[in-house]
């Protein structure tokens, strides 16, 4: 018997690979220190846990309609009138067994063999594989710290070709934690419209973005866009990465479509989690979720100073998902290397480039600050300690992070 030719060249996802020999140093009775997973460490909002414990009372709990919940459609698109300040019609909202179920069910709707899908190097490794699997070309455009390791109209323009159908943007990215600047994300916007492509944007970490000058929350891209593709989640803000819930904002033209798709793949996402999910929006668990994004600020903080501190520089300083891309070429390792000593010898566990990018592979590493301040500070401690083993390692190495 034979395997497809999908199951056999998709590559692994890395960062998993180095949780699970994480995973396997605890069961041998280490205390692993796991920086390599964008996981935060503050679980669901107390209404959201109190909801789930309700919900799950013995009742029936049939099936969703395929497009989701329509009570939580309706308080997605309250969200967005209300804190982002856009209007979404809850018909173009479409509930997802996470973020990937959504990114999987868009490019499955609107990539065909042949077609070309531009997204930028460095970015999240899943979204090629599923550009793959419908018989795309994921097209990756090298990006430098000069764009914050994110697409431009200028980079977009020299790329395109007539088989360009699907421009991907991740915005703040993972793994770099940047954000795209919004007139820029306009422009490229604006230019695959104007040439026919669709529009993915990747929001998941928009709520935990810095605010603007003036306070107000980090905006999204349908506020410039209406008729991008907009993915979603619960995992990051909420803090609901287990429960495997996301949605997406679909342009009017897409909604049939992937509704027949969600009918035929998942039928449904879970319903008693999207029962549970409606109590994110109540004040309190708004409230406590924007006391969690402040806390990531600190977080952040910390890790930059202790980076600086061992150096250990960071070509751009993030401003939004809890991930920070440093740079380990002063080490004389690679990127793999340095991980896998640092886990092996000291327990820290990190991620590599290989995951994310071509030409930073070898070259930079992804530190998740989603852990407490105390995991944070003992990870920086332990790498310090690796430094010192390490001839090539920066001058720095000794100095004891912030």
């Amino acid at each position: 018997m034979k395997l497809s030719t999908r199951a056999a060249t998709t590559e692994p996802f890395h960062a998993l690979a180095f949780g699970a020999r994480a995973a396997a140093l605890e069961a041998a009775g280490h205390h692993v220190v796991k920086l390599s997973i964008g996981e935060p460490d503050f679980g669901a909002p107390p209404d959201v846990r109190e909801a789930m414990r309700a919900v799950v009372d013995g009742r029936p709990l049939p099936y969703t309609p395929a497009l989701g919940l329509p009570e939580l459609r309706a308080a997605i698109a309250a969200d967005y009138r209300t804190r982002h300040g856009v209007d979404v019609d809850p018909a173009r909202v479409l509930i997802t067994a996470g973020a990937s179920a959504a990114l999987l069910l868009v490019l499955a709707a609107t990539v065909d063999p042949g077609d070309d899908v531009l997204l930028a190097d460095p970015s999240y490794p899943c979204n090629r594989q599923l550009v793959s699997t419908f018989g795309g070309r994921a097209v990756t455009l090298p990006t430098t710290a000069a764009t914050r390791y994110q697409l431009s109209a200028d980079l977009l323009r020299a790329a395109w070709t007539d088989r360009t159908s699907v421009v991907m943007v991740a915005s703040p990215s993972n793994p770099t934690g940047t954000s795209v600047p919004f007139a820029e994300l306009a422009a490229v916007c604006a230019q695959a419209r104007d040439r026919g492509a669709w529009r993915v944007v990747d929001e998941i970490y928009l709520d935990l973005a810095d605010p603007a000058p003036d306070g107000s929350p980090a905006r999204t891209v349908l506020a410039a866009d209406p008729d991008a593709v907009v993915v979603g989640s619960f995992s990051k803000f909420f803090g609901m990465t287990g429960w495997r819930l996301g949605w997406a904002v679909l342009p009017p033209d897409l909604v049939a479509p992937v509704e027949r798709l969600a009918q035929n793949y998942f039928i449904a996402a879970s319903t008693p989690v999207q029962h549970a999910a409606l109590a994110c929006f109540t004040p309190a668990s708004l409230a406590v979720c924007e006391e969690r994004r402040v806390e990531f600020t600190h977080r952040r903080r910390l890790v930059l100073d202790g980076l600086a501190a061992l150096g250990l520089p960071v070509p751009v300083v993030p401003d939004g998902a809890f991930y920070v891309y440093f740079d380990v070429a002063s080490t004389g390792l690679d990127a793999w290397e340095f991980c896998a000593r640092a886990l092996a010898e000291h327990h820290v566990a990190l991620t590599p480039g290989r995951d994310f990018s071509a030409t930073t592979a070898a070259t930079h590493v992804r530190l998740s600050y989603a852990a407490s301040r105390a995991e944070l500070t003992e990870g920086l401690r332990r790498v310090g300690e690796f430094l010192k083993t390490v001839p090539a390692a920066p001058a720095r190495a000794s100095a004891t992070p912030r």
